[in-house]
């Protein structure tokens, strides 16, 4: 019975450290910030750094809701009207990303990895 107890506290420490680290690392993950207005997403542009998870809180300013999507990202969020939702993405490569309101495609911005 000690024995199976000694054996027992090494796992305990390498599970603890393990969530220890994701957590810092999602911690440490950049935030960036759009809004969709006037049928616009504003900023258009928004440059976000190469090789990192990235979140990107994308706010609806509308009367109406819209759904950020983007076939490059392979990411699609309804975004309700006057709401925000949070977009995980990446790590990405150095590169111009685009995304859209798909309920009103014309409206399109681009994601600038650097």
């Amino acid at each position: 019975m000690f024995t199976r107890s000694l054996l027992l506290i090494p796992v305990a420490l390498v599970a603890g450290l393990t969530l220890s680290l994701h957590g810092l690392a999602l911690a440490q993950s950049p935030s960036f910030s759009i809004s969709i207005r006037d049928n616009q997403f504003v900023p258009s542009e928004l440059v976000v750094p190469a090789g990192q998870k990235i979140e990107l809180h994308v706010s609806n300013e509308r009367a109406a809701a819209s759904e950020f999507e983007s076939n490059e990202l392979h990411r699609e969020k309804v975004v309700p009207a006057g709401q925000q939702v949070t977009v995980y993405v990446g790590p990405l490569r150095p590169g111009s990303y685009e995304f859209f309101d798909d309920f009103n495609p014309k409206t399109r911005g681009h994601l600038i990895v650097r």
